[in-house]
């Protein structure tokens, strides 16, 4: 069996924190000595020495209530090889400016060599570090308007679910919710082996989300702008979208002209006009596919789509897998 180096892994827990990613990320790092019973190329001394710290040592609970034991005062740690910042509760916003000390040590462990990690929404606190300024990054959907308002330098990749950035690739942050797990098996894909990886992943049930986190992604249009004719466009198309030209129609209705309309569409919603059709078909599309059974190549028909072939190609761009993949993953099943 191959000799692998220890190394040292702080989870980080704030107030707020969530139970499950940060009990899933400890018990998964230190599960080797169980998975190595039954896969080759597992070793059966953890490679992870892991803690969970936080402000001081306690039992904090989590945001629903259930105890966290910190173990250790982040403040006494000078040296790491992997920081996680997991899932934190989000509500009515995020107060940058919470917890400096943190913030400070998290630059401190990234100057000193560390890998600096989020999960969801731990991507708040290393965003308030600077170091993720210019570059890319990902975390839950439902964060990204209120997160680009605050920090604007830093681009949302939200249909990635996990992005490596730095020169050194040593920041790693993950997408929404169940995130958590592709974050862990990139970890022990990196720091011991993909067989390793892979075997945590067979033993322990996890999932990769190799199709990323469009699959998830609702289309959540932009109507909080100030152009009124827009606005009233987009709640035309809310029932009008399988019309046969709809963005013809759209421009007649504006009074403008083509390119003068797709300016001032873009301009409000982000999208051009025929991009934010494609997007409403296929959210409908998504929704159907999850409460019938009705046939594909009728459903594409039925959002405004006559080739079939053509619908299923728009389909896996957007969504980033097949309807029938789609409706496999999501279709809504009665366990009565």
């Amino acid at each position: 069996m191959a000799e692998y180096p220890t190394f040292h892994v702080c989870l980080v827990a704030v107030p707020g924190t969530l139970c499950m990613p940060i009990a899933g990320l400890y018990e998964v790092l230190t599960a080797f000595p169980v998975v190595a019973e039954f896969y080759d190329g597992v070793p059966a001394t953890p490679p992870f020495q892991v803690e969970i710290v936080g402000a001081e040592r306690a039992n904090m609970a989590a945001a629903s209530g259930l105890p966290i034991a910190i173990q250790r005062p982040f403040r006494e740690v000078a040296q790491t090889d992997i920081v996680i910042v997991p899932t934190m509760a989000v509500q009515e916003g995020w107060q940058t400016g919470q917890h400096p000390e943190l913030v400070a040590w998290l630059e401190a462990m990234h100057e000193r060599g560390a890998l600096l990690c989020s999960a969801c929404t731990g991507l708040l606190l290393l965003a308030e570090t600077g170091l993720l300024e210019g570059r890319h990054a990902t975390t839950h959907w439902a964060l990204a308007p209120s997160f680009q308002q605050r920090f604007p330098r830093i681009e949302l990749c939200l249909n990635e679910v996990l992005i490596t950035a730095g020169d050194r690739e040593e920041f790693v942050m993950s997408g929404g919710a169940a995130s958590w797990q592709d974050l862990v098996l990139y970890l022990i894909g990196r720091f011991v082996s993909p067989a390793a990886s892979q075997a945590i992943a067979k033993f322990e049930l996890l999932e990769r989300h190799a199709e990323g986190q469009a699959p998830y992604l609702p289309f959540l249009p932009r109507t909080q702008h100030s152009d009124s004719l827009v606005l009233g466009l987009q709640q035309w198309l809310e029932q009008n979208f399988a019309v046969g030209s709809p963005v013809a129609e759209m421009t007649g209705r504006s009074g403008l002209s083509a390119r003068a309309f797709e300016r001032r569409f873009k301009r409000a919603t982000g999208f051009s006009p025929i991009s934010y059709v494609q997007h409403v078909r296929i959210e409908e599309a998504k929704r159907r596919l999850e409460n019938s059974e009705v046939p594909i190549d009728q459903i594409s028909w039925e959002v405004g789509y006559e080739d079939a072939a053509a619908f299923r190609r728009l389909f896996k761009r957007i969504a980033r897998v097949t309807p029938g993949v789609y409706r496999r993953k999501f279709m809504i099943t009665d366990y009565a």
